[in-house]
C-alpha cells in the first residue's frame, strides 16, 4: 500500500529525520514504526530517560579535581559531638 501524507511543516520534518537518525534508519521506514505504534500493532520502541538537570558537569572532572574535591568535603565526614547532645 502506497500512501502519501501533505501538510509535514518543517518542524515535524525535522522530528523525524532526528528520530529515523535515533533509530539509524530511513525516515521512510522510521514513519511506518511510529504509525505501527501508534495504533497499537507494534510494540513501542522505549526512548531512554534524558535528563538536562546536570549533564553539563557529568564527567569534566579530573582526578586531580575530584581528590580535591574530596579533601575539601571531608570536614563534613566529621562528628561534632556537641550538636549531639
Amino acid at each position: 500500500m502506497q500512501l502519501s501524507i501533505r501538510g509535514v511543516d518543517e518542524k515535524l520534518s525535522v522530528a523525524l529525520k532526528r528520530e529515523a537518525a535515533r533509530r539509524d534508519t530511513s525516515v521512510n521506514k522510521t514513519i511506518i514504526c511510529l504509525l505501527a505504534e501508534a495504533v497499537g500493532t507494534a510494540p513501542k520502541q522505549e526512548r531512554p530517560a534524558v535528563h538536562h538537570e546536570l549533564d553539563h558537569l557529568s564527567g569534566v572532572w579530573t582526578a586531580i579535581d575530584a581528590a580535591e574535591f574530596g579533601a575539601a568535603a571531608a570536614c563534613f565526614e566529621e562528628i561534632d559531638e556537641e550538636m549531639w547532645r
